[in-house]
């Protein structure tokens, strides 16, 4: 009975895990390639 409850909890956490990985590496990639293409204004230089 408690391998089944254990084994429940340990695969929730674990997707909850692997989906908030996964949208972490996904706005990290966004974030990087929006900067690379909109710089913002620390990133001009108006000499």
């Amino acid at each position: 009975m408690f391998a089944v409850i254990w084994h429940f909890w340990i695969g929730l956490i674990l997707t909850i895990a692997s989906v908030v990985g996964v949208v972490a590496v996904v706005g990290g990639y966004l974030k990087m390639v929006t900067a690379q293409r909109y710089p913002g204004k620390r990133a001009r230089r108006d000499d």
